[in-house]
């Protein structure tokens, strides 16, 4: 993957940019997207973080992108490797990763990150993919260039053939669902944002493939454009209508949006279905008498980027609710340290693990009103989508 001569001129700005800002001056629109416990939630959940990292770097997980989204937590709230407050702890989590990329097996391919079992290998590989391209769009720093570059060979070397990815990185006829797919979309993006090229083949048959995890209700989905419109629908985890989730109808808004398929009508009609169930689902009384999240990590994790990318009423209606429901289920024992700013584990990931997984993406929420990470600081951008084209 090649990378523009400017780009590291680009890195260098933003890093100087970033540096100038101290960590916690919001660049919220108002009160509407931060408020003072948000705040005070977002800082307790860092410490809890910093405080439970280890030497290591890396939480207690072999799995890099668990300690991805770790590193992400603080990126999101201005906090850069080696500067400031928790400049070591973010240090430690991008050199624990890192050192993931240069591990030699066998079974992976060369700049595959993930030293898990190969059954995780994209799902660790994107994810760490995303988080090393916001730090090389905050810091210019030349080794992550070399390590991007590595990664998105990867990808691209891996994509299967009807456009989707499998959990094992290797090249297969068809993909396995739609959450691998959402995680190297983001990482695709997170290239781009930070100035490395990606190949638009690699978009677009990607964006064929997230299209075709749309299933309809009332007709067939195999129907024409006009009558597809016509009826309600929504992304699944399979191809025609596996396993209908909140997390799936995310992924397949946050794909399209991070592809620049902004006027794609299916977006509209999975955005209705998220903001029905945070209505459902987001009581902040309810959240903080059962000491919970509304939704597991990675419901959550995307729920708030498809309220973010799409923008406008959808982030103004969704995102106050949800992120008050986060803020209520937060841990709050000031006696017990082990606890104190905690989000209990949710979902598959249990244990330590799950505790770090489930922190940092309340984490991160909390701070996407920041926008200090690249991929929050731009709207739609219409050379990405003349680039990428795809008729929705």
């Amino acid at each position: 993957m090649k990378r523009p001569r400017f780009a590291s001129v680009v890195a260098s700005l933003a890093a100087i940019l970033a540096a100038a800002q101290a960590p916690g001056r919001a660049w919220a629109e108002g009160d509407w997207e931060v408020t003072p416990q948000s705040q005070q939630a977002l800082a307790r959940g860092l410490d809890w973080l910093a405080r439970h990292q280890g030497p290591e770097g890396n939480w207690q997980s072999s799995d890099l992108g668990l300690v991805s989204t770790g590193a992400l937590a603080f990126l999101a709230d201005g906090h850069l490797p080696g500067r400031g407050r928790y400049g070591t702890t973010v240090q430690r989590a991008v050199e624990y990763v890192l050192r993931g990329a240069d591990a030699p097996r066998k079974d992976k391919p060369s700049g595959l990150l993930n030293i898990a079992e190969p059954r995780r290998g994209m799902y660790n590989h994107g994810l760490s993919t995303f988080m090393l391209g916001q730090v090389y769009g905050m810091t210019g720093d030349p080794r992550l260039g070399a390590a991007l570059d590595r990664a998105l060979r990867v990808i691209a070397q891996t994509q299967c053939e009807d456009g989707g990815w499998d959990y094992v990185a290797e090249r297969q006829a068809n993909g396995h669902d739609l959450s691998l797919a959402v995680m190297q979309a983001l990482a695709l993006r997170s290239a781009v944002d930070s100035g490395l090229e990606v190949s638009p083949e690699v978009v677009q048959l990607a964006i064929k493939s997230v299209r075709e995890h749309y299933t309809p209700q009332g007709c067939d989905r195999r129907a024409p454009e006009e009558e597809l419109r016509k009826h309600p629908g929504r992304f699944t985890y399979k191809k025609g209508g596996g396993n209908a989730t909140l997390a799936m109808e995310a992924a397949g808004v946050v794909c399209l949006q991070e592809f620049a398929q902004y006027d794609d009508w299916r977006i509209e009609k999975n955005v209705r279905v998220i903001l029905d169930e945070i209505e459902k689902h987001c009581d902040p009384q309810v959240m903080a008498r059962e000491h919970r999240a509304p939704f597991d990590a990675y419901t959550l994790y995307y729920v708030a980027q498809a309220l973010y990318q799409v923008g406008g009423e959808a982030w103004q209606k969704g995102y106050p609710r949800l992120r008050d429901a986060v803020v209520a289920g937060q841990s709050q024992e000031p006696n017990n340290p082990q606890r104190d700013g905690l989000w209990q584990a949710q979902g598959h990931v249990q244990g330590r693990p799950g505790e770090l997984y489930m922190t940092s993406v309340a984490c991160f929420v909390l701070a996407i009103p920041n926008r200090y990470l690249p991929i929050l600081q731009e709207g739609k951008i219409d050379t990405l989508k003349a680039r990428y084209g795809g008729k929705p």
